[in-house]
């Protein structure tokens, strides 16, 4: 059965926000005295939900740590997200293309639905996907309940989807939900990380995923 619905991670997959996110984590870890992550182990837990994302960093930071974190990193990606990341080359119009080839389109993202309803706003995507799930309003990747959701509310069967990820956060939920899936290349994740989940692809332009549909 051909796929129908394709479902994409945000940041690092559609949005060129991996520096921004990393960067806005050391800031905060900072900001609470803690020891600030290098770079690759802030990009390492791109794609979770901000309190997971957190307890990997910090496994013995307590509960009130956690929210005194999370509230900090907000903060800052707020006032950098002033001006939307840009997308990443191909982005935009393979969408619409697909769109216009009559997929339908949704997120699966670990932002939190005010992150991703502000930058939907700000790049005038508002109403551009049919669906979205974010990590504050379910679980978190990997759990599958995020693409169970996203399947149900479309009508559409695990094979009928196709989920489109650059972390082993998204692969292993596709897994778990039993839906095929395209890694990318060029995100936070190292491609032959990616490999390891069997994807029917590995891009590196996000434009060539019509050639794998």
């Amino acid at each position: 059965m051909s796929s129908k619905l394709l479902i994409f991670d945000w940041d690092g997959t559609l949005s060129d926000s991996v520096a921004r996110i990393s960067t806005c984590m050391q800031l905060a870890a900072e900001d609470q005295g803690l020891a600030v992550p290098d770079f690759n182990a802030a990009k390492e837990i791109i794609g979770l939900g901000l309190q997971e994302a957190i307890t990997q960093l910090f496994p013995d930071a307590s509960a009130d740590m956690v929210a005194r974190f999370s509230a900090s990193y907000s903060a800052h990606y707020r006032e950098q997200d002033q001006q939307p990341c840009a997308f990443f080359p191909g982005v935009l119009s393979s969408l619409k293309q697909l769109r216009a080839q009559g997929y339908l389109l949704a997120v699966a993202t670990g932002k939190s639905r005010a992150g991703l309803n502000r930058v939907l706003l700000a790049t005038g995507l508002n109403d551009f996907f049919h669906s979205s799930r974010c990590a504050d309003e379910t679980k978190s990747k990997p759990h599958p309940l995020m693409l169970q959701e996203l399947l149900a509310e479309q009508g559409a069967s695990p094979e009928q989807a196709i989920m489109v990820g650059d972390t082993e956060f998204d692969m292993q939920m596709a897994v778990n939900a039993q839906v095929p899936r395209i890694a990318v290349s060029y995100g936070a994740h190292d491609a032959q990380r990616l490999y390891q989940f069997s994807p029917l692809a590995c891009i590196d332009h996000f434009g060539d995923i019509i050639n794998h549909l």
